[in-house]
């Protein structure tokens, strides 16, 4: 008779630090990927358009895990660095009419050493005051420079971009552009995945738990605090080049603080310091405001009185109180909690996991 197996034991220090551990998760995650190559052939734009913006989310998220999660910089500047992002690919390719690939790889790169500027404070301050400096990025980023700019950035009419080209073909509908979201979403996590099981990842980990300690065992503190914020800003600010070409116009509106709380939530709800935590995070919250926005017209119907404010509040106030009840019940977050689901079934019947 076969029974569960009790655990999970490995041989070598190889197979225990392996990204894919075992042959059944090999088989979930071929069959995963299958999945999303396949699910364009059904031809439904709106799931489409959903997970095109879970991407976007999810590559934003992920540099935000690296930074806040993985190594303890909080940051509530997020969206500015997405608001560089997109500019900077917007003005690139609209303005200097260069190609979107030029746009994609050098606006990653803009947000990444803007994000090195506004994370020297790090050298010196930590928590709240760190919280106020990355605040700062936010206001200057996005609240003032693009309106000093003028014409250059057309912040107060919003700067036309045109859709992503790859060599003939414009991906100009849902469909077309889905396999370029997805794919470079699904990239950006296997090389966040990595980062955690590097000598930079472990670094990251050690300074967040305890910089002096970090100091006093030969980390360079300092250094790795600047790199984090690069590569937190990097992943940032490709999602903002990939949004810009996505909804074809970039306004400061797009990247208020309350993105930036929004990306926030989506470490702490799916799991801060976890990399599947932030992709379970940023498409359950992607889904979340989807599913808000569907409801306001019917509820507009049945309740004509109600005015569209509210619902405006509804997006705001939903993730707040989501975050607020995950921080004191469940601070681990949703990944956490499927560890747990996950080692009762695989100990049953020999331990109770609680």
């Amino acid at each position: 008779m076969d029974r569960l197996p009790s655990g999970v034991y490995f041989e070598s220090y190889e197979k225990d630090m392996a990204v894919v551990q075992t042959n059944g998760r090999w088989l979930l995650l071929v069959s995963f990927l299958a999945f999303l190559f396949l699910l364009p052939l059904s031809g439904n734009e709106r799931i489409l358009a959903v997970l095109n913006a879970a991407a976007i989310s999810t590559i934003a998220a992920l540099g935000l895990n690296i930074l806040t999660g993985m190594c303890g910089q909080i940051s509530l500047g997020h969206a500015a660095f997405v608001c560089v992002g997109a500019y900077v690919s917007a003005i690139l390719t609209t303005r200097l009419g260069l190609p979107f690939w030029a746009g994609l790889i050098i606006a990653p790169f803009a947000a990444g050493c803007v994000g090195i500027a506004f994370g020297l404070p790090s050298l010196r301050v930590k928590g709240f005051y760190l919280i106020m400096a990355t605040l700062a990025a936010q206001i200057i980023l996005v609240n003032f420079l693009p309106y000093q700019l003028g014409e250059l950035t057309a912040a107060d009419t919003g700067l036309p971009v045109n859709p992503p080209q790859i060599g003939g073909i414009v991906l100009d509908t849902e469909g077309k552009i889905y396999y370029l979201m997805v794919g470079l979403a699904a990239l950006m996590t296997f090389f966040s995945k990595n980062i955690a099981r590097t000598k930079v990842g472990r670094a990251f980990v050690a300074i967040r738990d305890r910089d002096l300690a970090a100091t006093v065992l030969g980390v360079p503190v300092y250094r790795y605090k600047l790199l984090a914020f690069f590569i937190g800003c990097f992943y940032a600010g490709l999602a903002g080049a990939l949004f810009a070409h996505y909804t074809r116009i970039v306004t400061p509106e797009f990247f208020s603080i309350d993105m930036s709380i929004l990306y926030l939530g989506m470490i702490i709800v799916g799991g801060m310091g976890r990399t599947a935590g932030s992709v379970i995070g940023a498409v359950f919250f992607t889904c979340l405001t989807e599913l808000t926005n569907a409801l306001a017209p019917l509820i507009s119907e049945s309740v004509p009185y109600l005015e569209r404010s509210v619902f405006t509040f509804l997006n705001l106030a939903i993730p707040a109180i989501l975050i607020a009840i995950f921080m004191i019940y469940e601070p681990r977050g949703l990944f956490h909690r499927w560890e747990i689901m996950k080692a009762y079934f695989q100990w049953w019947p020999y331990s109770k996991v609680t």
